[in-house]
């Protein structure tokens, strides 16, 4: 804008000027000076008007970030998802460039990066944080009430559940941070086994990974548990460090080859009944962009969000048969078990809620299923007897 802002046309108002000074006459010759000096100014406030975008694209803003996910994982390819939604919002005034786990930290410390602003921005989930505050994994892999991940992101969005997040990672933890949390998982397996999982005594002393909550939950059921990123479980698996580990969906875990080193794939589970991705920014490099900006990172979000829910729909059913068919023994998660998960998530929640915050949270929670899912309990029609009207014979 530098040249066109400073440019004055002073044409008009001299010829005004001139007029004054001789009384107010209008001869031809000032005429003509008026009208050909308005056309050359006109013209230089064009000029600097079809100036202005190109010198708005030579000032792009262009962000680092990071996954907490391998390349080859379908998280990545969400992540990528949002990237393409920001970059094409963004005019070429606002990019991202997204980069894979591990380069530039590792997936579990991505958080902090971002916060330092060594990375200025990523993708992950709540619960990878769960070492700095347990209270981080209510934002992600929370308590299974009765809700469903769109559900909680209504919590989240209407509910006052980003209130209640930024209170946790600006106020209480002081981080550098501006969040959002975007993709509806639904309900994660309870994993691959190298033997099939019978009954909930089956679980005691099983060395498995899982992440969050989740951790808290099976060692009140007796497994003995490790915490691993994504691109590190089918490697312990394979040299048996662990017996058994969740992830997260179908397509993930064939793209990571969960298939090549368990036999058994067990599916329903309480211990991660639903979990959502967590976008976060730096946020003193936040404050600083433009609102159109701000406006397109959040709302690109939302968008991603929205597409991720109809595009697992689509992968997720079809990896599943596509395991199935290779000869993978999937398994419904056994009811013993099912019941033993919902009674160790009593004990936890309560041991939890000493904490204050911890429990401030799990009551906004509860208070928003208990009133939403209640509604829908009461509103739809049973799906189940649909479904098996056409599909059963």
């Amino acid at each position: 804008m530098g040249q066109g802002k400073d440019t004055k046309v002073v044409a008009p108002e001299t010829s005004v000027d001139t007029q004054a000074a001789n009384g107010g006459g209008k001869t031809a010759g000032n005429r003509r000076s008026f009208v050909r000096n308005v056309v050359v100014g006109s013209g230089v406030a064009a000029a600097a008007t079809i100036a202005a975008p190109n010198i708005s694209r030579a000032q792009t803003t262009t962000w680092r970030f990071q996954s907490t996910w391998p390349q080859t994982d379908i998280f990545h390819e969400y992540a990528q998802d949002y990237v393409n939604r920001v970059n094409a919002m963004g005019g070429g005034r606002l990019e991202l460039q997204l980069l894979p786990a591990g380069a530039v930290v590792g997936a579990f410390q991505m958080q902090d990066a971002v916060s330092a602003g060594a990375l200025d921005g990523g993708h992950g989930v709540s619960a990878y944080w769960y070492g700095k505050n347990k209270a981080f994994s209510l934002f992600g892999t929370c308590p299974p009430y009765g809700w469903d991940a769109n559900q909680f992101l209504g919590w989240f969005h209407y509910g006052g559940g980003e209130a209640l997040y930024r209170e946790l990672v600006n106020d209480m933890l002081g981080l550098d941070l501006v969040g959002f949390l975007s993709g509806p998982m639904p309900t994660q397996p309870l994993g691959w086994f190298t033997r099939e999982i019978t009954s909930a005594e089956d679980m005691q002393g099983l060395k498995y990974r899982t992440v969050g909550l989740a951790a808290d939950l099976f060692a009140e059921m007796g497994v003995a548990v490790t915490i691993l990123p994504g691109g590190e479980i089918v490697p312990a698996i394979d040299r048996r460090l662990i017996d058994g580990a969740e992830f997260n969906n179908p397509s993930s875990d064939k793209i990571l080859g969960f298939q090549d080193v368990a036999q058994y794939y067990m599916i329903q589970s309480f211990h991660q009944r639903m979990e959502m991705f967590e976008i976060i920014f730096n946020k003193s490099k936040f404050d600083e962009l433009a609102d159109e900006q701000k406006a397109i990172l959040r709302y690109a979000a939302e968008a991603a969000s929205a597409d991720m829910s109809w595009k697992q729909q689509d992968r997720y059913s079809s990896d599943l048969i596509a395991l199935e068919e290779a000869g993978v023994n999937v398994r419904e998660t056994p009811e013993s078990v099912l019941q033993a998960q919902l009674a160790a998530w009593d004990t936890v929640i309560e041991n939890l809620s000493a904490d204050p915050f911890f429990k401030k949270v799990v009551d906004s929670q509860k208070a928003w299923t208990e009133r939403i899912v209640g509604f829908y309990r009461r509103w739809d029609a049973d799906n189940d007897m649909a479904y098996d009207h056409f599909f059963k014979s």
